[in-house]
């Protein structure tokens, strides 16, 4: 099984996360903010990876060090539990629609990390989550995981189905390019020979 469990403990936040790439879906997710858990349940859901995070964080202050510490632990689980990466597809890319939004997401399981984030959004909250905390999570995970990552949104005008989109086009994303392609064997998908 590749799976992997990280704890990340702070001053500002107190952070657990279990992750099974090779699950069924099976979140459960207790960060103190409600839409970022919701974020991270369909996450797990559309990407088939079972996960438990908790997350103990200064929210009188605000919801940001709990997002982007969440994004780190994270990602930093997904490079664990990827191992050695030897025959997965790699590459993947979708279109996600969510009603009247469109959101494409490509990602390289490099191990050069990267992200490119086109995605804007009409107004600084959905309900009382702060938009620019999206970004946020996107850029701690990416860096952890060791992911390129691109996220566009080419159109849209509600702000929670923006969100949405772009987490579950992420979760599909990486449902297709960490699938184990049986042509490659055991080989890294690389002419390198390591990622």
């Amino acid at each position: 099984m590749r799976s992997a469990a990280v704890t990340r403990k702070t001053a500002e936040t107190d952070v657990s996360v279990s992750l099974s790439i090779d699950g069924t879906g099976r979140a459960a997710i207790e960060t103190g903010v409600g839409f970022f858990d919701h974020m991270l349940e369909l996450f797990a859901r559309h990407a088939l990876f079972d996960l438990e995070v908790r997350c103990k964080g200064d929210l009188q202050v605000d919801a940001h060090h709990t997002v982007e510490d969440v994004g780190i632990a994270l990602g930093q689980a997904l490079l664990q539990a990827m191992g050695d990466k030897k025959g997965i597809a790699r590459y993947a890319d979708v279109h996600l629609p969510m009603d009247e939004t469109l959101t494409r997401v490509a990602v390289d399981i490099s191990g050069r990390p990267f992200l490119v984030f086109r995605t804007t959004f009409s107004g600084d909250k959905i309900g009382a989550f702060d938009t620019e905390l999206v970004r946020e999570w996107f850029q701690a995970f990416a860096i952890n995981a060791g992911l390129t990552l691109h996220v566009e949104t080419l159109y849209g005008e509600n702000r929670h189905h923006i969100a949405e989109s772009c987490f579950k086009g992420l979760a599909r994303t990486l449902r297709k390019a960490l699938a184990v392609d049986p042509r490659e064997g055991d080989r890294i998908p690389s002419t390198k020979g390591t990622l």
